[in-house]
Parts: structure tokens; C-alpha cells; sequence
């Protein structure tokens, strides 16, 4: 039975074993819904493979448009988008891409989710 952490939304943010005076003091079940939901929570996706990328760039209607940008940025960028094995989502190039496509961080996570599904 874990010992639970919540956030100020009141959702769980932590478990754990013995009790955390001060922060973690609520006793749950191994069973509890909230228990079970926190532990299979998906992982945030913070990488993809190039080939995700770009079948999510050509998916989105954006490869054109991407390879456009690229092709003005300086040299290092080139290299780095043709010849990346992985995009990593906090990556100073992606930044600056995904700022110039006029992404929000949300509409940002949910490009990578949904590129690390193909």
C-alpha cells in the first residue's frame, strides 16, 4: 500500500513506500483507480526516430513547408535535419523550427505522440 504525493490540482505525483512527513501521508490501496491510473500513466515522448519525424512532417501537410525552412537555415541545421538518426524534442534546432511553424508546446507534444506511433 503506497503512500501518495499529490500536485495542487490534486492529482498524484508520487508514491511511496513509507510516509514523507509533510507531503505524502495518504495511505491507498495497491488497487485504488487513482493508484492504478498514476502507475500506467503513459511516459511523455521527448524523441522520435527521423523516419517518425518526417512521416508525421508529410502526415501533417508540413514536410513542404519544413524542408523550405531548412533549406534557408544555416548550414549546421541542414546537416542536422538530413542526417539525424533522432529529433529530439527540446533540441535547440526543434525549438526554432517548431517556433517558425508557429506551434504551440501543446500542439508540440502532441506531434511527437503522435509520430511515436508510426
Amino acid at each position: 500500500m503506497p503512500y501518495v504525493m499529490r500536485n495542487a490540482d490534486g492529482d498524484i505525483c508520487g508514491l511511496f513506500e513509507q510516509p514523507q512527513e509533510d507531503f505524502a501521508v495518504e495511505l491507498l490501496a495497491d488497487d485504488d483507480q487513482t493508484v492504478i491510473t498514476y502507475l500506467n500513466k503513459p511516459l511523455p515522448v521527448t524523441a522520435v526516430s527521423a523516419r517518425q519525424f518526417k512521416l508525421q512532417l508529410l502526415a501533417a501537410g508540413l514536410l513542404d513547408n519544413v524542408d523550405a525552412w531548412v533549406a534557408q537555415q544555416p548550414r549546421d541545421l541542414q546537416i542536422a535535419y538530413e542526417y539525424s538518426g533522432t529529433f529530439v524534442k527540446g533540441s535547440p534546432m526543434m525549438a526554432a523550427g517548431f517556433a517558425a511553424m508557429g506551434f504551440t508546446p501543446q500542439q508540440i507534444d502532441g506531434f511527437f505522440v503522435a509520430a511515436s506511433q508510426l
